[in-house]
């Protein structure tokens, strides 16, 4: 039996940026081993697997090395299939059930508006030899429920970061986020995001670290709707929404490709 599976860019507007997901919608559950290998296999930051049921979808997501609790840019992308594909009629909100809960998305013009849980961050000491390892003098450090945020000096410094992603790796966290004020007009943040554990160096554009990022910067800068980027080499733009123990992220995608998948 052959299944169909897509690519999407996610947060991007144009095909070859944002961050790419595979997306795979099931017609009954498949077994861990299965989805692990088809994650590998693809090679992908993230991809995404969907079963329907009776309230909306079932959704688990793997990097090629692990599965992980939540992600954003996969269950953007994973909505704009449904909705693209006519399997969810497009002003029909579509209900992920996830190892994080219920996470919705609904279409807000031409954009994406995805609704996660925040996970913002507490000031924390970050593992020995960190800072060395990305080479930066931080003004702060915090950690969320995932990951470690660390904020630096100026958005060149934020771009400008090469780590050692093999002494990353050995550190006991999912990732690390490195962020600073925006110098660029027309974004309040930017960001980076580097999970060499979760078998990714750096993630082109992470939605589950603006579930830390909204709140951070929301409370620095006096505001609850900030527009981020995050300045990876294939670059994404997310708008954030803070909403109390919520937080709404705001994007676009696009399919670059849609192939068979034979079991």
């Amino acid at each position: 039996m052959s299944l169909k599976i897509y690519q999407v860019d996610a947060f991007t507007d144009k095909p070859f940026a944002g961050n790419p997901a595979g997306v795979c919608i099931l017609p009954e559950v498949k077994n861990e081993k299965w989805m692990q290998d088809v994650a590998r296999e693809l090679n992908l930051a993230e991809t995404a697997f969907l079963v329907r049921q009776s309230d909306g979808y079932n959704l688990r997501w793997f990097t090629p090395a692990v599965e992980v609790d939540l992600c954003g840019h996969a269950t953007l992308a994973s909505a704009h299939i449904l909705w693209e594909s006519w399997q969810l009629p497009v002003n029909q909100e579509a209900r992920f059930h996830t190892k994080s809960g219920l996470l919705t998305a609904r279409k807000n013009g031409k954009l994406i508006e995805l609704n996660f849980p925040a996970t913002p961050e507490v000031p924390a000491e970050p593992p020995p030899g960190l800072f060395q390892a990305l080479g930066v003098k931080a003004k702060y450090a915090g950690k969320s429920r995932f990951d470690y945020l660390i904020e630096i000096e100026s958005e060149k410094a934020v771009r400008g970061l090469s780590p050692d992603f093999g002494q990353i790796k050995k550190m006991p966290v999912r990732g690390v986020i490195v962020t600073s004020r925006a110098d660029t007009l027309g974004y309040d943040f930017v960001s980076r995001f580097f999970a060499p554990a979760a078998g990714i160096d750096e993630d082109p554009v992470t939605g589950s670290a603006h579930c830390t990022l909204g709140p951070f910067w929301s409370k620095r800068l006096g505001k609850d709707s900030l527009v981020a980027y995050q300045a990876s080499s294939r670059g994404g733009v997310v708008r954030v929404r803070v909403d109390g123990e919520r937080v709404h992220l705001g994007g676009q995608a696009v399919t670059v490709l849609v192939g068979e998948l034979i079991d």
